[in-house]
């Protein structure tokens, strides 16, 4: 799956998050955040649901070609942009992270999911993942992660 791929997913939802960190140490913290999200019980989970990508590929989730536990990083433009893509029985689906920096010399990163959801199963799933709010809950968890980690690497600097 390649980027043009991910494009012609349909649009899921945005969480966008302010962080107090130059885009760098962002970029930094948002590898780790991932690292700690797909490992683990996330690359089980993963291979339950028959993830093309289940297994992590190694110490480095922010170059292209990289696995985290259900997802490829198929576009790596660092403290730009991160593009990671994935598919299993149930759905096809793209995670994009934007990082912008503002004028107070902070990064705002948005998170964007697209998916499709195919088929009577697809749309179970859907409904379990995305109509309860448990897919919400667990990327704004994941933002505020960043945001903590770089603002803490931020004041250790």
């Amino acid at each position: 799956m390649d980027t043009a791929e991910r494009l012609a997913l349909p649009f899921v939802d945005a969480h966008t998050t302010e962080v107090a960190a130059d885009a760098g140490t962002v970029w930094h913290t948002l590898g780790a955040a991932l690292d700690r999200s797909f490992s683990g019980r996330s690359t089980a989970v993963a291979r339950a649901l028959g993830c093309a990508d289940a297994a992590p590929s190694g110490p480095r989730p922010l170059v292209r070609g990289a696995t985290l536990g259900g997802f490829r990083v198929t576009a790596a433009d660092p403290g730009r942009e991160l593009a990671l893509l994935g598919r299993h029985r149930f759905s096809t689906y793209a995670l994009v992270f934007h990082l912008t920096e503002t004028p107070s010399g902070g990064t705002r990163v948005r998170a964007e999911t697209w998916a499709r959801f195919p088929g009577p199963a697809g749309a179970v799933y859907r409904a379990m993942v995305i109509g309860t709010g448990g897919h919400k809950v667990a990327v704004r968890r994941m933002l505020s992660s960043v945001r903590r980690s770089a603002a803490q690497a931020r004041g250790t600097a």
